[in-house]
């Protein structure tokens, strides 16, 4: 008769904790680590509890989505296929330079985690007066919130990349002039990646020059391979090579 009051007594101990959830918080917060957040939790609760530093780089706040890394894993499955065609096609066509940089970006991408990053506001003004949405958080999910970097980073079709310090206002372009440039990019575009996780192709050639588009600190700036004079053209790799960089979230701690 004792066992189904013993089996009462550890449901009644256990059930408050069925279904709650955990979120981490990391980076520029007063109170960083990980917190329990009942089912159906939003941003903001989490916001609130680490509570991130009012003079901070929310721009670069990164919000960690379980859901979305099945998705990013496959995204990042098709840049490295992708890859592997360029170097096969390059070395088809003696282009010994073309099919190094296509290894090169491989190895970077295959080292790179999947993220699951989420594209959200993440200021937390805004998203306490409804500026920002106000989304549901899943188990698991992280939010960082890192210090302003003072750089920004050249990448892709570069001898090595670049970390070229941060100016107002200076436009894309012009950073990507501060890095050596191979014979193997894609001259008539740069891709912005912004550290909000926002991607743009930005036109930089004489036929299709974009004025004004600059970088905000801890940008990246992706130079594209060139694949359309190969046997086996990609034209999709530098999106989703953009698209993918993107999920990257910045550092916590600046350089």
């Amino acid at each position: 008769m004792k066992c189904p009051n013993l089996l009462l007594l550890g449901l009644l101990l256990i059930g408050p904790g069925v279904g709650h959830a955990g979120v981490t918080v990391s980076g520029d917060v007063r109170s960083p680590g990980y917190f329990d957040v009942k089912p159906g939790a939003r941003l903001l609760d989490a916001i609130h509890n680490a509570q991130p530093n009012a003079e901070g780089y929310w721009l670069g706040a990164a919000w960690l989505h379980r859901s979305l890394e099945d998705q990013q894993a496959r995204l990042k499955a098709g840049v490295l296929f992708d890859l592997k065609l360029v170097q096969r096609g390059a070395l088809l066509d003696g282009r010994e330079a073309r099919a190094d940089l296509s290894a090169r970006l491989y190895e970077q991408i295959e080292r790179l985690p999947v993220t699951g990053r989420q594209v959200a506001v993440l200021d937390p003004i805004a998203v306490e007066v409804g500026f920002a949405r106000n989304a549901r958080l899943d188990d698991g999910d992280r939010l960082i919130y890192p210090m302003r970097p003072s750089t920004v980073e050249i990448l892709g079709a570069v001898v090595q990349p670049c970390q070229v310090p941060y100016r107002a206002l200076q436009e894309v372009s012009t950073y990507a002039r501060d890095c050596a440039i191979l014979d193997g990019a894609e001259l008539d575009y740069l891709w912005l990646i912004q550290p909000d996780g926002q991607v743009r192709r930005v036109g930089v050639a004489a036929w299709n020059r974009e004025e004004g588009v600059v970088a905000a600190p801890g940008s990246r700036i992706l130079v594209p391979i060139r694949s359309d004079d190969l046997e086996t053209p990609t034209p999709e790799l530098n999106q989703q090579l953009a698209e993918f960089l993107a999920t990257q979230p910045l550092a916590e701690v600046a350089p």
